[in-house]
């Protein structure tokens, strides 16, 4: 009789010639069971794994965001005081330029954004393939375009 080894779990018997058709049956269902299971036990360890990663990514993307953001309000009031130093421009009037830079900045991402949004098409071969689904589950005849 020859043995496989499975890694540390229980040997499996090879030599099936004595056996009957229903014991070998019973033996695939259990192995393929516990292959089954051994996959599942895999996926989740991986799965957990890079949960653990995509955590920590997202914790240290949101620490450069927080970092990204100190940068820009300090370099906002850098750019107000050299308006003010260089240009000769009163205090008031160089930080208002640099809040009325930001706001037509912000203003333009918001058009943009917008814009891209209205591109949007809501999937149409998908809801025309579901549709010809549907149809021929229906036993309808399918609609000609």
């Amino acid at each position: 009789m020859s043995e496989t080894n499975t890694e540390g779990r229980e040997p499996v018997d090879v030599d099936a010639s004595e056996r009957s058709l229903g014991e070998l049956t019973s033996e695939v269902t259990g192995h393929l069971g516990q292959l089954v299971s051994l996959q599942l036990e895999l996926a989740r360890t991986e799965l957990a794994a890079d949960a653990r990663r995509v955590a920590q990514g997202t914790g240290l993307f949101v620490v450069a965001a927080l970092v990204a953001h100190l940068i820009l309000v300090m370099g906002s009031v850098t750019l107000a005081l050299v308006l003010v130093d260089l240009v000769g421009l009163p205090g008031w009037l160089a930080f208002l330029s640099v809040t009325l830079f930001y706001v037509l900045v912000a203003v333009l991402l918001g058009l943009f954004g917008f814009l891209s949004y209205r591109k949007v098409q809501g999937m149409p071969r998908t809801k025309e393939t579901f549709d010809r689904t549907k149809a021929v589950l229906r036993r309808e005849p399918a609609a000609q375009q």
